[in-house]
C-alpha cells in the first residue's frame, strides 16, 4: 500500500505548468516538523540540524490551478497522495534519483488573499460566495447547547 497523509507549510508558492495536452500540473514543496521533544528540538537548532523534513508536491488538473491560484508560501495545508520515485540523468551526466508526493487531494487548512500572477487582491476567501454557495447569512443566530432539543 502506497499512501502519505501529511500537513505542513509551503515553503515556496506553487508553480504551474500545462502539458501538451493542456492537462494542468502544479509543483510546490512543504515543511512538516519532525515529531521531536522541546529538548531534541533545541538540540538539533543548536547543531544547525533541520527540524522539519521538506517534501515536494505534485497536483495535477483543476486541483492544480486551484493551488496555484490560491495556495502561497507559508500557507498551512494538508495533503493525501501517494509517493513516487524516478530518476533521470543530469546535464553533468549524473543520475539523479527524485522522491515527490503525487497528491489525490490538498485541502487548504487556511485562507487568505487570492492570486492573481504575483500580486494579491482584496477578494476574501472566508465567504461562502467563493464557493457557489449564495447563502444569505443576515437571518443566522448562533445557537447554544441549551436551545438543542437533544
Amino acid at each position: 500500500m502506497n499512501s502519505v497523509i501529511l500537513i505542513g507549510r509551503l515553503t515556496r508558492d506553487p508553480e504551474l505548468r500545462y502539458l501538451s495536452s493542456g492537462m494542468a500540473v502544479s509543483r510546490f514543496s512543504i515543511a512538516v516538523d519532525k515529531d521531536l521533544s522541546r529538548e531534541k528540538k533545541q538540540e538539533f537548532e543548536s547543531k544547525g540540524q533541520p527540524t522539519a523534513d521538506f517534501i515536494n508536491i505534485v497536483v495535477w488538473g483543476k486541483q492544480a490551478e486551484n493551488c496555484a491560484n490560491y495556495l502561497v508560501k507559508g500557507r498551512l495545508v494538508a495533503i493525501q497522495g501517494r509517493i513516487q520515485t524516478g530518476s533521470y540523468t543530469a546535464q553533468d551526466g549524473t543520475k539523479r534519483y527524485t522522491t515527490d508526493v503525487v497528491a489525490d487531494r490538498v485541502q487548504f487548512l487556511e485562507w487568505g488573499e487570492a492570486r492573481q500572477g504575483n500580486q494579491n487582491t482584496n477578494r476574501d476567501l472566508n465567504t461562502n460566495k467563493d464557493f457557489g454557495m449564495d447563502i444569505d447569512m443576515d437571518g443566522f443566530h448562533p445557537t447554544d447547547d441549551d436551545d438543542i432539543p437533544f
